[in-house]
């Protein structure tokens, strides 16, 4: 079955092993007959500090309109960013909190615990770098970037599954090494 897949590469590089692994994705994507779009955050114009919380809700960037429209089309949502410091980039999550908005992603419930999920029927598989050996970084420090993107946030707003494919360790790899890495993102795309 064919998708409308969105990419969401997080890296705020402009040359990175994440935006290879993006290209690569893409095109095991395209040639599978998949629809696809892709957003580089750090292409994006906006300001990613959400200054007064939900509180007051700042007036979304002509570039966000369009993110929270894709995101509104997509079946099926890729996230590829690096993992620093346990978590996405900063860029990444100012970008989550300013485009995953109430009344967009999810809406609380008056005098209730519970919230309604808005974008409930996508799935997604988040692509994420380490320098940190997954095994590592899963065992001594309990995944705490993939706890945050999966239960967080993307099932917070009724996204699932959610699948996280971590990629380490990137530091000094070799070429071999990223060459099979790049030839399993293009799969992950012809498979979506």
């Amino acid at each position: 079955m064919k998708k409308r897949i969105l990419v969401i590469m997080g890296h705020p590089g402009t040359q990175s092993f994440c935006a290879s692994l993006a290209d690569a994705y893409v095109q095991g994507a395209t040639d599978a007959g998949h629809a696809v779009q892709r957003i580089d955050v750090r292409d994006l114009v906006f300001d990613p500090i959400l200054h007064e919380g939900y509180r007051q809700i700042q007036a979304l960037e002509p570039d966000l309109l369009a993110a929270q429209q894709a995101l509104k089309e997509a079946d099926h949502l890729v996230f590829i960013y690096p993992t620093w410091w346990g978590g996405m980039p900063a860029l990444l999550k100012g970008f989550f909190d300013r485009v995953l908005l109430p009344g967009f992603a999810f809406k609380y419930r008056a005098n209730s615990v519970w919230w309604d999920k808005y974008l409930t029927g996508k799935s997604a598989h988040v692509l994420t770098t380490m320098d940190t050996p997954p095994w590592y970084f899963r065992l001594f420090y309990r995944n705490p970037g993939n706890n945050q993107i999966r239960r967080t946030i993307l099932e917070f707003c009724g996204i699932r599954p959610v699948r996280i494919t971590c990629i380490g360790r990137v530091h000094n790899a070799p070429a071999s090494w990223t060459a099979r890495w790049l030839d399993k993102a293009a799969a992950f795309g012809r498979r979506a």
